[in-house]
């Protein structure tokens, strides 16, 4: 199956605990909260780019399914 797509975000429930979480800032939490991201997915046999954009924030990952990867989050940490 082929994601490849743009995707909007339509509703969010728990944002703000699940953002809490993950260690954004109080400041950056409510200033994200009316922001409908997009999602971008590029989606080429087992490899997949996905651009994430949040207002100004954009963050880029790739990764190939089956292999580690490391990945960026929202708040610029890497993790794998």
């Amino acid at each position: 199956m082929n994601f490849s797509g743009k995707y909007q975000l339509q509703s969010q429930e728990n944002f703000e605990p699940f953002m809490k979480a993950i260690g954004l800032p109080e400041d950056l939490i409510q200033k994200g909260k009316d922001i409908k991201g997009v999602s971008e997915i590029v989606h080429e046999g087992k490899k997949i780019k996905l651009t994430i954009t949040y207002g100004p924030k954009v963050v880029r990952n790739e990764f190939t399914l089956g292999e580690e990867c490391e990945l960026e989050t929202m708040t610029g940490e890497k993790v794998k």
